[in-house]
């Protein structure tokens, strides 16, 4: 585990929570098992979050492309969802964490389209935090959504093309409504981003462990926290205490960049 230095967090930590499955299977047990494993280590990396003072975690819990998963797994997940809305409910309100959600939600069933409602109603007042869970989400197609609304206010003269610009478009991006991530963490040791808020994570710093999500928890984030403070983050610039070579220009180190 790193140390963490409390002054200089992300304020935006994404997590795709990867190895589910992968953790049942080396144990014989049903992918289900495995799910409902990690959910205790949402609840561990919340708790974890919250104490720390993130302003906001985002956690990709269902894909867009997920629907395409048999059946009954999508079932479970589903079943599970809706349990941990009930569940987690005095967990939210007592930390005072606000629940969010981002994805195209029209498709979830009905039954967890109203607890998840719900909950987030009775959480929108609050301040220490911001979960945001994405839902039937794809970054691809929050892009492709968004680019629609564009074309369509273009469409109907509410705006003038020429005058569109990055804040309009992070204004038409739920997943911006928390900012832009600052860290997006993987489990499970793939290395991909795998259409996880892509516009918004234009800047992040990426972290990658090889441990499955249901092993993930406080001390995990722990590291992934510690690592992104080791880095320096640039944004396309040059680091203030370089000195500009004495025989290249900065055009031209410019161009290198």
């Amino acid at each position: 585990m790193g140390l963490v230095d409390v002054s200089r967090l992300p304020q935006h930590v994404a997590i795709i929570m990867d190895g589910n499955g992968r953790w049942a299977q080396r144990r014989d047990k049903p992918r289900t098992a495995g799910h409902e494993r990690g959910a205790d280590a949402v609840r561990a990396t919340m708790r974890a979050a919250r104490r720390l003072g993130i302003p906001a975690l985002t956690l990709y819990a269902f894909s867009e492309q997920n629907w395409d998963r048999p059946q009954a797994e999508i079932n479970a997940l589903v079943d599970l969802l809706c349990e941990c809305l009930v569940s987690e409910r005095n967990e939210l309100v007592d930390n005072e964490i606000r629940l969010s959600a981002i994805g195209r939600l029209h498709k979830l069933p009905e039954r967890a389209q109203s607890k998840l409602a719900s909950l987030t109603s009775e959480t929108q007042s609050f301040e220490g935090m911001t979960l945001t869970l994405a839902l039937s989400y794809g970054g691809r197609e929050e892009l492709i959504d968004a680019t629609r609304e564009l074309a369509r206010r273009a469409r109907d003269g509410e705006i003038d093309p020429a005058q569109i610009d990055e804040a309009a478009m992070d204004a038409l991006m739920p997943s911006m409504n928390v900012g832009p991530v600052d860290l997006l963490v993987r489990t499970g040791g793939e290395q991909r981003i795998s259409n996880f808020i892509l516009w918004g994570s234009a800047y992040a710093e990426l972290y990658f462990t090889d441990e499955l999500w249901p092993d993930f928890g406080a001390n995990s984030l722990y590291s992934a926290i510690a690592a992104y403070q080791s880095r320096e983050r640039r944004f396309g610039l040059v680091p203030d205490a370089e000195p500009l070579p004495a025989n290249e220009s900065a055009d031209e180190l410019e161009r290198a960049i």
